[in-house]
């Protein structure tokens, strides 16, 4: 179910990183960036990776010095995959960390926000993140959502969705390839009353958008451009 790309490319994890803080946000410990007073939050959903990524907590950031109050929860509660552990590959991994389990945990947090006067909210989901974030897409808890290389997103998911959605493909990805994103988007053009956004980046693997190189250049620039489609999604339908 879950390919080898899932794995490629793995962040050297920093508690440190970002210039935000953690903190406790509806029994999770949550990466916090951004005025506590914006009254639109962004929810983001990481990999398997989980919230301690530098250049995903470096993503919530920009998200945040966009006017965002965002919000990147530690749905993996401090158990992160680790490649090299060949006791416990992926596939028994992520028996202790389904996407079920992920979207019953964003209702106390969107509880939290809420409480604290948030009056809109968008989610993304990165990898294993977007199956979570397509839940919510679903359920209709959220305003908008973006699916970034998503993995374990089905056709029926995408009919399911209730809120504007965008999806972010790569050329290069076995979990989400080219092929069925482009059945996500004729789903969406197709759907009455919701708007969707799907585009597919040439030359780019399952991951790029948060697990680039930060040396290349090349990788940069097309993690960046995925970042401010994402960021224009949320501007126009977070408000």
């Amino acid at each position: 179910m879950s390919g080898p790309q899932c794995c490629e490319h793995p962040p050297s994890l920093n508690p440190n990183s970002g210039s935000g803080h953690v903190e406790q946000l509806g029994g999770l410990s949550c990466y916090i960036a951004g005025s506590p007073h914006s009254k639109l939050a962004i929810l983001l959903v990481s990999d398997i990776y989980g919230y301690e990524a530098p250049n995903f907590r470096k993503l919530a950031d920009k998200v945040a010095a966009a006017g965002f109050y965002v919000v990147a929860p530690d749905f993996l509660y401090g158990d992160p995959y680790v490649p090299d552990k060949a006791e416990r590959p992926l596939p028994v991994w992520i028996k202790d960390h389904g996407m079920d389990k992920g979207f019953e945990d964003t209702k106390p947090v969107i509880e939290a926000l809420k409480s604290k006067g948030v009056s809109a909210i968008g989610a993304a989901g990165f990898c294993w993140g977007a199956k979570v974030v397509v839940e919510l897409a679903k359920s209709g808890y959220i305003q908008a959502a973006v699916l970034l290389h998503p993995s374990f997103v089905s056709l029926d998911d995408i009919k399911g969705v209730k809120v504007p959605t965008a999806v972010l493909g790569a050329e290069i990805d076995q979990m989400s390839p080219p092929a069925l994103v482009k059945q996500f988007e004729e789903i969406l053009t197709a759907k009455p009353g919701v708007d969707g956004f799907v585009k597919i980046f040439p030359g780019v693997a399952h991951g790029w958008t948060v697990r680039y190189n930060a040396e290349d250049a090349g990788a940069v620039k097309c993690a960046e451009e995925a970042h401010q489609d994402m960021l224009g999604w949320f501007s126009k339908y977070v408000k």
